[in-house]
């Protein structure tokens, strides 16, 4: 309906509408809905009754718990739970999302987050931002990375709610700090932790290719298959996974050498001093001299140029929930393994930015 009261109806219909279970017993209960000749806008429309889902034939409450239920697991597996069909099952899910955003109210964020996710072969992006105060995502957009798209959601915030927000954290990509910066330029930039932290595993990843292509016969043998034993920290590791580290570092000076700069640069951010910092980073740097490691040096002029993004962690007040920021990156890989090959970009928007948020 348009929203008009009426006191008389059209005419009247018995539904049946499905109810929660009891027990192992399906629950539908029988009602009479009525119709309304609307004088507004001059169709015939059903009544509109608060209990019922978007889907008329579900109460909302059956809607809520099987918006839960897929929070959980694939629509797939729940369509199979409650013996439904796969499309019902996901716009019950979507009407549930959107309930979730609603009772969120308004984004008002201070500290937000910047980063970007890849929904699809051929480097197509879209936008992630989130409010690192109250640690939820609260938009999903854009086109690509770049600077126009980031525009859309401060657009969106408005100028008033944009002036509120006091640092902004993301990776070292350009548009993104000059996006941000154009609309508020009294935001401090702080670069990600891991995402600076990625960039050193590549030029890892890097160092050991090379390597790779350097030795021959069965020197190679230490190297094969140590990709992710390089990348991961020692205390991730496990005991074979040590072992193996132990004797692939043993066996290359190189590498050696490279694995334990990337492990020691993580301390950067334990000082609480810009000249504690500054002082630990031109050590590291020394210890590259002579060492022939040329992803490290190109590492190390990426991380001057942004130094100040860098280092602004030791400012009072710049202090981000870096466990929350690692932790909805990971939510967001196992939507989207969970969603792959999905087509429907606003089904992947509401879960996103639902994934946060508290069950109804």
């Amino acid at each position: 309906m348009c929203g008009r009261w009426h006191r008389s109806f059209y005419d009247q219909k018995l539904s049946v509408v499905r109810d929660l279970a009891c027990g192992q017993y399906q629950i539908y209960l029988e009602l009479l809905v009525r119709r309304v000749a609307c004088v507004g806008c001059g169709k015939v429309k059903r009544e509109r009754l608060a209990w019922l889902a978007d889907n008329p034939f579900y109460t909302r409450r059956f809607a809520w718990q099987v918006g839960r239920r897929c929070r959980m697991a694939a629509i797939k597996d729940v369509a199979r739970e409650f013996e439904l069909d796969w499309h019902t099952v996901k716009e019950l899910e979507k009407q549930y999302m959107r309930e979730q955003l609603r009772r969120a109210g308004q984004a008002k964020p201070e500290v937000i987050g910047i980063d970007e996710i890849a929904i699809a072969r051929g480097h197509t992006y879209r936008i992630v931002v989130s409010d690192l105060g109250r640690r939820r995502p609260i938009w999903f957009g854009g086109q690509d990375r770049s600077e126009e798209s980031l525009a859309r959601f401060y657009q969106e915030l408005g100028p008033q709610r944009t002036q509120g927000i006091r640092l902004a954290v993301m990776d070292m990509w350009k548009p993104f700090e000059n996006g941000t910066l154009e609309h508020n330029g009294e935001v401090a930039i702080l670069f990600d932790k891991f995402h600076v932290l990625g960039h050193l595993g590549e030029a890892l990843d890097q160092v050991r290719k090379s390597e790779y292509g350097r030795l021959a016969g069965k020197d190679r043998q230490f190297i094969k298959g140590q990709k992710y034993t390089l990348l991961s920290s020692r205390a991730n590791l496990s005991l074979d996974g040590r072992r193996s580290l132990a004797k692939l570092l043993q066996a290359n000076h190189r590498l050696n050498v490279a694995y334990l700069l990337k492990e020691s640069f993580g301390q950067l951010w334990s000082y609480r001093t810009e000249a504690g910092a500054r002082r630990f980073f031109d050590n590291w740097k020394q210890a590259l001299k002579w060492q022939r490691l040329k992803p490290y040096q190109k590492f190390a002029r990426l991380i001057e140029r942004h130094w100040e993004g860098i280092v602004a962690y030791c400012q009072f007040g710049h202090e981000v929930p870096l466990g929350f920021v690692e932790g909805f990156n990971n939510k967001i890989r196992v939507l989207q393994r969970r969603a792959y090959g999905l087509r429907d970009e606003e089904y992947l928007r509401l879960k996103i930015l639902t994934c946060m948020l508290p069950e109804l």
